[in-house]
């Protein structure tokens, strides 16, 4: 035998078993898509999705999260105000992230994807790469680029060929979607509401709908491999609950419901109308509350729609209520009832207030359930000023004739 087959030879003695190792290792491997039910704390109402790779009888199980962040992070809730939140991947063991899921009450189901051993080396090479320190972060982006759309991504780019989706989930907008999980958190639905503008009443595709894990796991479980060849097989082998819901028990946010605390507020702004018209007497002290309140919560609109990064909240139209301009009026208020002078801020607030309701119907964007409820009660201090104007121009022409 010449040398450099005698060396080819010996090389290949070392290195098949290593081969063959690794094929076994790949043929063995289970990638699945887990999907988690929603919990009750604000950032688990809408469910969880990760990706779990399992290696029977090498005893590894691991799940792969593009769910992790940290509120001890330098300037967290400023970075969350600008939309600047990064979130990370990392890989946990499969008894460690099933805890949390349990403690909670939510239900985990697993889909076993059907992917070829290629494919599968390929995924899974794709995640470790992705939880290496210099790529672990992502900038999160809740409708665009969260945890579940992360999930999808990478099942995609691993595909020979591409994924195609059945057209089975319901046209729905992004606000209907969001709807469904804060139904028993009014609150949160409400504050949804406020902060988004009239992006998210627009109808989504059938891929757009996918950022929330439930829709994905629906559109996974009818969706095809469609092979370069030609060939079809079902991207899901097959589905399996790994653990049950618990009844979870839903902790009131506030005393009162949205609506509850808007009838209140009704309520007050009415006793003031007819207190000030009894007593021929204009309360600006109540001015000056109001405007506070209406331009503190406008001036955080008015950021998000210029500064923030959040989607859809440059496209609120509810800023037309709710704006920074409204603390322009506190000084205004205040003279006019100190030196009894007239002033055309109420004027100014009637107009807007009465254009914004006069083409609200056209308007394409759902309003919060209190926004106009809340400009019908803004609306009773221009009207308050008015009647006061008007019976002081009736007594001056009194005291003129007599």
């Amino acid at each position: 035998m010449r040398p450099m087959f005698k060396y080819i030879a010996i090389l290949l003695c070392f290195l098949l078993p290593t081969l063959a190792h690794s094929s076994e290792l790949s043929d063995s491997m289970r990638v699945s898509v887990l999907t988690c039910s929603p919990g009750q704390e604000v950032y688990a109402l809408y469910g969880h999705t990760a990706i779990r790779v399992q290696h029977p009888g090498k005893e590894v199980d691991e799940v792969f999260n593009y769910g992790v962040f940290s509120f001890s992070k330098p300037h967290f809730l400023w970075r969350f105000v600008l939309g600047q939140c990064d979130y990370m991947v990392e890989s946990l063991p499969w008894d460690i992230f099933v805890r949390e899921y349990l403690q909670r009450g939510s239900s985990i189901t697993a889909q076993e994807l059907n992917l070829t051993q290629q494919e599968t080396q390929l995924l899974v090479n794709n995640l470790q790469e992705n939880c290496l320190p210099e790529n672990c972060v992502y900038r999160y982006n809740f409708l665009y680029n969260n945890c579940t759309t992360k999930v999808r991504d990478m099942v995609e780019q691993a595909i020979n060929g591409h994924i195609q989706y059945p057209d089975t989930l319901p046209c729905q907008t992004f606000r209907e979607i969001l709807h469904l999980y804060t139904e028993k958190h009014p609150w949160a639905q409400e504050g949804n509401d406020l902060l988004l503008g009239a992006e998210v009443d627009t109808l989504l595709t059938e891929r757009a709908a996918m950022f929330a894990p439930e829709n994905m796991m629906n559109a996974f479980n009818g969706a095809f491999i469609c092979t370069p060849t030609g060939d079809q097989r079902p991207l899901v082998l097959h589905t399996e609950i790994l653990l049950e819901a618990q009844p979870q028990t839903v902790e009131p946010e506030f005393p009162l419901l949205p609506w509850q605390a808007m009838l209140v507020f009704a309520i007050g702004c009415l006793f003031v109308l007819l207190l000030e018209t009894w007593t021929r007497r204009l309360f600006w002290l109540w001015d000056v509350l109001l405007l506070l309140l209406q331009g503190m919560a406008g001036t955080l609109l008015t950021f998000m729609l210029l500064f923030s990064e959040h989607p859809a909240v440059g496209s609120n139209w509810q800023v037309w209520i709710l704006n920074p301009i409204a603390l322009i009026g506190i000084p205004l208020v205040i003279k006019a009832a100190i030196k009894h002078e007239n002033t055309l801020w109420y004027t100014f607030q009637f107009a807007v207030i009465t254009s914004f309701l006069l083409f609200s119907p056209w308007i394409p964007q759902e309003f919060a359930k209190i926004t106009i409820p809340l400009a019908l009660c803004l609306l009773t201090r221009p009207v308050s000023y008015y009647i006061f104007c008007q019976r002081r121009k009736k007594k001056k022409r009194v005291r003129r004739w007599t």
